[in-house]
C-alpha cells in the first residue's frame, strides 16, 4: 500500500506577494527561523527578492505542528462572475518561485490535509455526510490521476496539445496541464482550495477520514479522471467533448435521475432545443434552499438560475463582447449557429457569423469564455434572434441555457439531492461514474 503523498498547490501569482507567518518557519536554504509579515518581490533579473537578498526560490517549512500563514490579496473565481480578493490562511510549507515575470506562491502539504480544505471550499462544510464522502473520493481520485498523468507524459516525452487553430476554426480546451511548476492551482480551474480559511466541521473531517485513501479506478485499474461540476442540466456530458479526444467508459451520457437511460439524443439539434427550453425531471432540478445551501457557498448563492437560465445581449453588446474576448473582429454579429453538440446538449463547436468574418470556435469552455464578460454558466444553450435589418443583422440575441459548468462526472447539486434522499456515497458515485470501482490506495 502506498504512502500518502505531498502535493504542491499554486495559490497566486504576482510581482509582489505579502505573507504573514503566524508561527516560526524555517528557511530551507539557511535553516534560520522567521515569522511575522514577509514581503517577496521579483527582482530586475527575475529572481526572488526577500530580506535584502536575491534567491532562485524561497522555501519555508513550519517549525511546529499546526503552524499556519496568511496570504494577502488572493484572487478567487478568476474570470468568473464571483471573482474577488481575499486574505486566506494555510497550513504546511510554502515556496516562492519565479514564473516568467511574476512570483508564484506554492503551498506544500499532505493530500488528506488538502482534501479537508477542498471539501469545505467547493461546497458548504455543513452538507450531508454522504455527499461530502462522495466528494472526498472524487477530489482525491482526480488529483492523484492528474499527478500520474503528468508523470506518464514526462516519461513518454509526449507533447500535450490543447489547441488547434486554422483560418476557419479555433478549438481549444483548458485543463490543469496549464500548470508546469506545481500539481494543481487553488481556484475553479482545478479544484477550489482555500486552506483553512473556510470553516470546516466535524462532518467534513469524518468524511475525509472515513474515505482515507479511497479512490475510483477504471476497468484497467487506473485512477479515474473524476470530474465534477455544479449542475449538469439533466444529462451528463462525456469527457472527450470538453477536453482531449479520449473516451473514459465511466464518464458517459446518463440522465441525472433514477431513470438513468431515459433521455433523448441531445447531439441532435431538435432534441437539444426541446430539452433546454423545457424543465425535465432531474436530481439537479431543484429549488430546495436547504439542499442548495449545502452545495453553494455564499458567493455561489448569488446565482440561483443554474438549472435553466437566460442571458440577453443587444447587437452592439454582443459584437463588442466577442471582439474583446476573442481578439477577432467579426464585425456585426449576424448569427450564432450550432455546429456540434455533446451528449448533454452542450455546444462543442459553434459558428460565429459576422459581417466581416465567419469562424467556428470550440470546445465548451472556449465558447463560454467568448460569449460572456466572465463565463457563461454552460455551453448548453439555444439562441433566439431579434428582428433583423436589411443587412440580415439581428437587433438582439437571447441565449437560453441549461446547467452550470462542463457537466462531466459528478453533478454537485444532483449529488446533494441524492444524499438528502437517503442515498449513500457509494450509490452516489456509481450513479455519476458508472462502471468505476472503489479501491483503497493507501
Amino acid at each position: 500500500m502506498e504512502r500518502q503523498p505531498d502535493i504542491h498547490v499554486g495559490i497566486l501569482s504576482a510581482t509582489e506577494i505579502r505573507v504573514d507567518l503566524l508561527a516560526p518557519y524555517s528557511h530551507k536554504a539557511t535553516g534560520s527561523a522567521v515569522r511575522g509579515p514577509q514581503t517577496f518581490s521579483i527582482s530586475p533579473d527575475k529572481r526572488v527578492a526577500w530580506q535584502g537578498m536575491e534567491h532562485d526560490e524561497v522555501q519555508l517549512t513550519p517549525g511546529e505542528n499546526g503552524a499556519s500563514f496568511e496570504v494577502y490579496d488572493v484572487t478567487i473565481g478568476v474570470n468568473f462572475h464571483w471573482e474577488r480578493r481575499e486574505t486566506q490562511r494555510f497550513t504546511g510549507a510554502l515556496k516562492i518561485i519565479v514564473e516568467g515575470d511574476k512570483l508564484t506562491l506554492v503551498n506544500v502539504l499532505p493530500v488528506e490535509d488538502y482534501l479537508m480544505s477542498v471539501i469545505s471550499s467547493e461546497m458548504s462544510a455543513t452538507a450531508c455526510a454522504e455527499f461530502l464522502k462522495a466528494h472526498a473520493v472524487i477530489s482525491r481520485s482526480w488529483l492523484l490521476a492528474q499527478i500520474d498523468k503528468t508523470k506518464r507524459l514526462a516519461a513518454e516525452k509526449e507533447e500535450y496539445k490543447s489547441c488547434t487553430i486554422t483560418d476557419d476554426e479555433i478549438v481549444r480546451w483548458y485543463d490543469r496541464e496549464d500548470h508546469v511548476n506545481f500539481d494543481v492551482c487553488a481556484d475553479d480551474h482545478c479544484q477550489r482550495y482555500q486552506g483553512i480559511t473556510r470553516q470546516t466541521t466535524p462532518t467534513v473531517r469524518e468524511a475525509v477520514e472515513a474515505t482515507r485513501g479511497l479512490v475510483l479506478t477504471d476497468n484497467e485499474g487506473h485512477l479515474c479522471d473524476a470530474r465534477f461540476s455544479k449542475c449538469c442540466g439533466g444529462v451528463f456530458e462525456e469527457f472527450e467533448n470538453c477536453w482531449e479526444p479520449r473516451h473514459h467508459h465511466y464518464l458517459e451520457a446518463t440522465r441525472d435521475s433514477a431513470d438513468e437511460r431515459n433521455f433523448p439524443d441531445l447531439r441532435v439539434e431538435e432534441n437539444a432545443r426541446e430539452w433546454i427550453l423545457g424543465r425535465p425531471e432531474a436530481y439537479c432540478n431543484t429549488s430546495d434552499a436547504a439542499i442548495l445551501g449545502q452545495v453553494l457557498n455564499n458567493y455561489d448563492q448569488e446565482t440561483q438560475d443554474f438549472y435553466r437560465w437566460t442571458v440577453n445581449y443587444t447587437q452592439d453588446e454582443l459584437s463588442a463582447l466577442i471582439e474583446r474576448r476573442s481578439g477577432i473582429d467579426f464585425g456585426l454579429i449576424k448569427a450564432l449557429e450550432p455546429v456540434e453538440r455533446g451528449t448533454s446538449g452542450r455546444l462543442t463547436r459553434l459558428r460565429i457569423v459576422g459581417t466581416k468574418r465567419t469562424m467556428i470556435i470550440g470546445k465548451e469552455l472556449e465558447i463560454r469564455r467568448t460569449l460572456s464578460p466572465s463565463h457563461l454558466y454552460s455551453s448548453a444553450f439555444v439562441v433566439e434572434d431579434g428582428d433583423t435589418d436589411e443587412r440580415g443583422v439581428p437587433a438582439c440575441f437571447t441565449l437560453r441555457g441549461a446547467g452550470w459548468g462542463h457537466g462531466v462526472g459528478l453533478c454537485q447539486i444532483g449529488a446533494a439531492v441524492m444524499s438528502a434522499e437517503g442515498k449513500n456515497f457509494r450509490e452516489i458515485l456509481m450513479h455519476y461514474f458508472p462502471g468505476a470501482t472503489l479501491d483503497t490506495l493507501y
